[in-house]
C-alpha cells in the first residue's frame, strides 16, 4: 500500500487538523475584533508609535522561538511586506479619506482571498456558494460601517485606493503563506519584530521623537501590551495557521464576522448602542459565514490530500 490516504488513522488526523485550522481563524477573528476597542485607549498616541510597539512586543517572541529566524529571505520579505505593508497602507488611508469607507474598502480583502484563491492556490475552484457568502459579508461590513447609508467621493480616491490596496496585500499575504515552501509558524514572530523596526523608524522620519515613550503611563503600557500580545500578536500566529491547514474560500467568508464582533465589543466594553444597521449585519454576515462554511465532501478531501505544513 503505497499511500497513506487510505490509513485510517492518517485520515482522521488530517480530519482534526482541519477542523483545528476552523477554531484557529475563528480564535483570531475574535482577538482582532478587539482591536478596533483597544485602539480607541490609544489614540492619544501618534499611530505608527502604537504600531512599532505592538509589532515590536509580538516579535519579542522570536528571540524564545527556535524556528523564528530559520525561513529563506524570500519567505521573510513576503511576511514582512504582508504585516508591515497591510497596516502601512491602512493608517495612511485612514489620514487621507473618511473612517468609514476606509473600514468598508479595507473589508474587501475577505472576498478577495475567497476570488483570488483559484488563482493563487492550485486545486481550489469557486462555487456559487462561496460567492454567495463573500458578497453576504460584505453586505453586512457595508451596512455596520456606513449605518445602511455610503457615500463615497472622488477628493477621497487616494486614501480610498490605500485602504484598497492594503485589502489586496492581506489577501495575497494570507494566500501566499499557504503556496511558499513550508514553514513554521515561528517565523510570523520575526515577520511581526522586523515589521515593528521599520514602523518605529517611520515614526521617527515623520518627526516622531522617542521621549515620548517615556511619557507612557502605566496603563497605556497595558493597553499596549494587550494589543501587542492579542489582536497584533497571537492573532498573526493563529491566522498563519489557519491560513496552511484550512480553505482559503471557507475562511474567507468567516472573516466577516470580524466587524460584526468588534462593533459588539464597541457595544459592551466602550457603550455604544446597537443599530438597526448592526442587526441587519448580524442577519447577513451570520448568514453568510453558515453559507460559506458549509463543507463538501470535494472541499474536504482537497484539504485532506495537501501536506501537512508545521
Amino acid at each position: 500500500m503505497g499511500s497513506n490516504e487510505l490509513d485510517p488513522s492518517s485520515h482522521h488526523k488530517k480530519v482534526i487538523g482541519y477542523m483545528k485550522a476552523i477554531l484557529s481563524a475563528i480564535a483570531a477573528i475574535v482577538l482582532w475584533s478587539t482591536l478596533a476597542y483597544l485602539s480607541t485607549l490609544l489614540v492619544a498616541l501618534p499611530p505608527f508609535l502604537v504600531l512599532g510597539v505592538a509589532f515590536i512586543i509580538s516579535g519579542s517572541a522570536s528571540f524564545f522561538l527556535q524556528d523564528a529566524w530559520k525561513v529563506p529571505v524570500k519567505t521573510l520579505a513576503v511576511g514582512v511586506a504582508g504585516l508591515f505593508g497591510y497596516h502601512f497602507l491602512y493608517f495612511r488611508a485612514f489620514a487621507q479619506a473618511p473612517a468609514v469607507e476606509v473600514n468598508l474598502i479595507n473589508y474587501l480583502w475577505p472576498l478577495l482571498i475567497v476570488i483570488l484563491s483559484p488563482v493563487i492556490l492550485s486545486g481550489y475552484y469557486l462555487k456559487v456558494r462561496h460567492l454567495l457568502a463573500a458578497f453576504m459579508g460584505l453586505a453586512g461590513a457595508a451596512w455596520i460601517f456606513s449605518n445602511g447609508s455610503l457615500q463615497l467621493h472622488i477628493e477621497y480616491l487616494h486614501g480610498y485606493l490605500m485602504a484598497f490596496g492594503a485589502a489586496i496585500i492581506w489577501a495575497v499575504y494570507s494566500l501566499l503563506t499557504k503556496k511558499l515552501p513550508p514553514f513554521s509558524t515561528s517565523a510570523v514572530a520575526a515577520f511581526t519584530a522586523i515589521s515593528g523596526i521599520i514602523s518605529i523608524l517611520l515614526f521617527l522620519v515623520d518627526g516622531g521623537d522617542l521621549m515620548l515613550v517615556k511619557g507612557i503611563k502605566p496603563v497605556t503600557w497595558i493597553q499596549l501590551l494587550a494589543i501587542g500580545i492579542g489582536p497584533m500578536g497571537a492573532a498573526f500566529f493563529l491566522w498563519d495557521y489557519a491560513m496552511k491547514h484550512g480553505d482559503p474560500r471557507v475562511i474567507g467568508a468567516m472573516a466577516y464576522l470580524t466587524p460584526l464582533l468588534s462593533t459588539g465589543v464597541l457595544i459592551l466594553a466602550g457603550g455604544r448602542k446597537l443599530s438597526p444597521a448592526a442587526l441587519i449585519a448580524l442577519v447577513l454576515i451570520v448568514g453568510g459565514a453558515i453559507i460559506g462554511t458549509r463543507s463538501s465532501p470535494e472541499a474536504l478531501s482537497i484539504n485532506l490530500s495537501s501536506e501537512t505544513r508545521e
